[in-house]
C-alpha cells in the first residue's frame, strides 16, 4: 500500500520532472545515501519508492532483505527522505551530499588530443563515426552491420571482425544499461587492441576467433545520459505521460519476471509490457540467433561492482549444466585480473553473488541461443565512484577486461569447448 507520504512526493516531484525534460539535469546538492535493508516492511516501502516518479534515482534495485541500496535524492527531497529513514528504523550513510562534485570529476577539463582516444567518455555518433573510420583502414577484416533500428530510429550497430574463415565465435555486447559508460569505452579500446597490439597473446585471440560486438546495445538511452540526465538506465520507450523506459536487461524471454523485476512502467527495472516489447533487444536476439551455431563464449559487459556472472539469475533456478566448467573459466578470469592493478572480480551466479534477476540476456543466450559459455562482467568500481567512473580509469579497467578475455579463452579451449 502506498503511504499518503510517498504518493504526495511523487506528485510534486513529477511537476519537477516534467520541467527539466528539456535540458540537462544538474545534480548540485543531491545526496547519495547507502540504505540497508534489514526486514520486509522495509525491502516494501524502498520497492514502492523506487517504483514512483518522483525524482529519486534508486542505482541498485532493492530485490531482498540484507542487501543496501544506494540512493540518489534531489535536495528538495532529502528532508523528507531522511524523515522515512527515521519512521521505518533504517540504518543509513550518506555517501554524499553534492553528487555533482562527483560528476565533475567523470570526463578531464579538455581531452588531451584531437580525435577519438580513451582519456574521455564519447557520444554515440563519436563511437560510430569511429567505428566507421575504424572500418576504412581495415576492411580485409573488419565490417560493420546495422541490425535494426531503435524506438527512436537511432541504428544498432554490430561490428564484425574476422580475420580468417572456419573460425569460433564469440560474441559482446555493452552498454545495455545506458549510464554504464565505462563498459562502451573499454570495449573499444579492446577492439583497437585486437587490431592493433603487438602481443602473441592478443594477437592470438584477435586473429583466431571471429568477433561480434555491439558496443552500445541501448543507444537511445545511452544517447539520452549524454543529453539530459546522466543516470538513465533504461531504454526510451514511453509508457504513460511520466513513465519512459523498459529495463531491457530485464526483457529476454526466458524466465520472464520470475523474480528480481518490477512490473510498475517507472521502476528501472520494469520488465516491459511482454518479454522482447523492446525493439532494442529484439534486434539483439534475432542477430544472436543468426550466429549462435559458431558461437561458443558470449559476454554481457555491465558495471558496477567487479564480478564474473554466470547463469542463472531467476528464482529458485537450478545450476546449469556445466556449471563447473563455467565456474573454472570464470575463476581463471578473475585471477588474471586481479594480477593487473589487484583489482577483485568475484565469480559466481547472477542469483549466488549478486542478486536475483531475470529475463536477462545471459540467461537467454546460454538457455535459449545454445552458447555454452555465457557470462556477464560487472566492471569497476565497488562504491567510490560506481556508475560514474573517472575517464582516468577507462584503459586500466580495459586493461584488466583483455586480460580476462585471455584467460577465458584459454581455460575454455584447455576444457574443450573452443
Amino acid at each position: 500500500m502506498v503511504t499518503a507520504r510517498i504518493f504526495a512526493l511523487a506528485l510534486v516531484s513529477a511537476v519537477a520532472l516534467i520541467a527539466s525534460a528539456h535540458g540537462k539535469l544538474s545534480y548540485a546538492n543531491y545526496a547519495v545515501y547507502r540504505v540497508d535493508i534489514a526486514t520486509k516492511e522495509q525491502l516494501a516501502v524502498l520497492q514502492q519508492l523506487e517504483s514512483l516518479p518522483n525524482g529519486y534515482t534508486f542505482l541498485d534495485y532493492p530485490a531482498d532483505v540484507n542487501m543496501a541500496v544506494e540512493v540518489v535524492v534531489p535536495p528538495r527531497q532529502v528532508l523528507s527522505m531522511e524523515r522515512l529513514f527515521l519512521k521505518h528504523e533504517m540504518q543509513h550513510t550518506l555517501l554524499t551530499n553534492n553528487l555533482q562534485q562527483i560528476l565533475n570529476k567523470e570526463r578531464p577539463a579538455r581531452r588531451m588530443a584531437e580525435g577519438f582516444g580513451w582519456d574521455d567518455y564519447h557520444t554515440l555518433e563519436e563511437i560510430y563515426a569511429w567505428i566507421d573510420d575504424m572500418v576504412s583502414q581495415y576492411g580485409s577484416v573488419l565490417s560493420v552491420e546495422t541490425i535494426g533500428q531503435t524506438y527512436e530510429k537511432r541504428d544498432m550497430k554490430v561490428i564484425k571482425l574476422s580475420y580468417k574463415p572456419g573460425n569460433q565465435g564469440i560474441f559482446i555486447d555493452a552498454n545495455i544499461h545506458a549510464r554504464e559508460w565505462i563498459t562502451s569505452a573499454s570495449i573499444t579500446w579492446i577492439l583497437n587492441e585486437l587490431l592493433t597490439s603487438e602481443d602473441d597473446r592478443v594477437r592470438h585471440i584477435a586473429e583466431n576467433y571471429d568477433w561480434y560486438i555491439v558496443p552500445v546495445a541501448n543507444p537511445d538511452g545511452f544517447a539520452y545520459t549524454h543529453s539530459t540526465e546522466r543516470l538513465w538506465r533504461k531504454t526510451r520507450t514511453p509508457h504513460n505521460l511520466l513513465c519512459y523506459g523498459t529495463d531491457p536487461n530485464r526483457n529476454f524471454n526466458h524466465q520472464w519476471n520470475n523474480g528480481g523485476t518490477s512490473t510498475t512502467p517507472c521502476s528501472d527495472t520494469y520488465s516491459g509490457p511482454a518479454p522482447e516489447s523492446e525493439v532494442e533487444v529484439s534486434n539483439l536476439t534475432t542477430f544472436i540467433r543468426s550466429i549462435a551455431g559458431n558461437v561458443k563464449l558470449s559476454l554481457s559487459i555491465h558495471s558496477r561492482g567487479q564480478y564474473v556472472l554466470l547463469p542463472f539469475g531467476y528464482n529458485n533456478a537450478p545450476r546449469a549444466h556445466n556449471y563447473q566448467d563455467l565456474m573454472q573459466i570464470g575463476q581463471r578470469a578473475s585471477v588474471d585480473m586481479y594480477k593487473l592493478y589487484n583489482k577483485p572480480y568475484r565469480v559466481g551466479t547472477t542469483a549466488d553473488v549478486l542478486y536475483v534477476a531475470s529475463g536477462i540476456s545471459v540467461d537467454w543466450a546460454f538457455a535459449v541461443a545454445g552458447i555454452p559459455l555465457s557470462y556477464t562482467f560487472e566492471l569497476r568500481d565497488q562504491g567510490e565512484f560506481g556508475f560514474i567512473l573517472p575517464a582516468e580509469q577507462i584503459v586500466p579497467n580495459a586493461e584488466e577486461l583483455l586480460e580476462a578475455f585471455v584467460a577465458m579463452i584459454d581455460e575454455a579451449t584447455i576444457l574443450g569447448y573452443m
